[in-house]
């Protein structure tokens, strides 16, 4: 459970790879405060600096300026200030390999870091086997490596990060290795333990199914920056930045102006290519302003034959079905645009049919068409 305590703060982090004309901006400005207790995420895509900061974080990596405080207590400070080595640091890692060593028994893989700071044989032991409790291996110290199956060489990965009784827990794309049901699986057990640990934990993924699934608190990072920070529902459901929006899930946008300023109790209007709409603004509008509204697919409702309520009711020809098992995903042509929809499967629409959409005026969330503070040319062209 989440506390007040700040139990990692990173401040200003500038990180380059290379030299010269190669030279790579990789971290630009991050600065984070991580509660302790929470299960805090870097999401984004491949290169966005995720990895990077966590690695950072770990120590395996040092940054050109800014500065890593764990529990209260600066690990690195640059330039020329301090810098604490990764065994020294109060974490606990699982790598994206495992890095399980096949020749080792479940308790030597797991007792090895006990082992080689010269603990006793009883210390050692009883420890393995209250970790090994926790993540639900327990009776398995005897078994050799290569008898486990992926989800328990994960497990085994945990048991051996938890045995230092570590403050901050790093995990770095610990589910790409797992078939899709496991990695489904896994991401329940994952929460379940951190939760009864009561351990800081920062994941790092490109998934976005995976952060929205465990996280307490979501850091979107994209091109070496900050995007934005919040909990899972508030960044999928009323997100303040376009890149958000269209990388955490899919969503249909459509352009247009501001002709109407709500109140804070009243939805604001827009004209669109497809007329009037009705929107709620993600951060502030005048009259005149450019805005693209951002809805979810699942947010769309669909008809055969006109509603009642003409309020943001739109017009098209579904275009293309797909069935997915717990829904169709549609695409529907709307003008020149098409906007996704999902449909219950016993509610099948042929392609070709004249249909009608009702866009939720509470989940039209209105952006900035000009979304591009924090932003830099490379990132502007995904």
């Amino acid at each position: 459970m989440e506390s007040d305590k700040v139990m990692v703060q990173i401040g200003a982090l500038e990180k380059y790879f290379g030299e010269g004309d190669e030279r790579v901006h990789v971290l630009k400005g991050v600065s984070l405060d991580i509660p302790e207790g929470s299960l805090y995420t870097f999401l984004g895509p491949s290169g966005c600096g995720k990895t990077t900061t966590l690695r950072c974080v770990a120590g395996l990596e040092r940054p050109d300026s800014g500065y890593i405080d764990i529990d209260q207590k600066t690990v690195y400070r640059a330039p020329g200030g301090a810098y604490v080595p990764p065994n020294h640091r109060p974490i606990g890692m699982v790598f994206q390999s495992y890095a399980i060593w096949p020749h080792m028994t479940v308790a030597q893989n797991v007792g090895y870091p006990l082992t080689i700071q010269r603990r006793s044989r009883t210390e050692i032991r009883d420890r393995v086997k209250e970790v090994l409790k926790i993540v639900g291996l327990a009776g398995l110290e005897d078994r050799p490596a290569p008898k486990l199956s992926g989800g328990q060489q994960q497990r085994v990965a945990f048991a051996r990060a938890l045995i230092n009784e570590p403050k901050v827990m790093l995990l770095d794309e610990p589910l790409s290795n797992l078939d899709a049901k496991l990695r489904e699986q896994m991401r329940f057990e994952i929460k379940a333990l951190q939760r009864r640990v009561n351990i800081t934990t920062i994941y790092v993924t490109h998934d976005q199914g995976e952060a929205l699934a465990i996280s307490d608190q979501i850091a979107v990072m994209h091109g070496g920056k900050l995007i934005e920070v919040g909990e899972p529902h508030q960044l999928y459901a009323k997100p303040k930045r376009k890149f958000t929006a269209t990388f955490l899930g899919l969503t249909n946008l459509i352009n247009g102006k501001v002709t109407r300023k709500g109140s804070d109790s009243d939805l604001s209007q827009l004209e669109t290519k497809f007329g009037t709409l009705l929107f709620a603004p993600a951060v502030p509008f005048d009259i005149g302003s450019e805005v693209v509204v951002s809805i979810r697919p699942e947010n769309v409702t669909v008809a055969k034959e006109a509603p009642a309520s003409a309020e943001n009711v739109v017009e098209g020809t579904l275009h293309d079905a797909v069935f997915m098992g717990d829904a169709y995903h549609c695409q529907v042509a709307v003008g020149d645009q098409l906007i996704r929809i999902h449909t219950h499967p016993k509610h099948a629409v042929p392609v070709g049919q004249k249909v009608y959409l009702t866009l939720d005026p509470q989940s039209c969330n209105g952006l900035s068409a000009d979304d591009t503070e924090g932003m830099d040319d490379s990132m502007l062209g995904d």
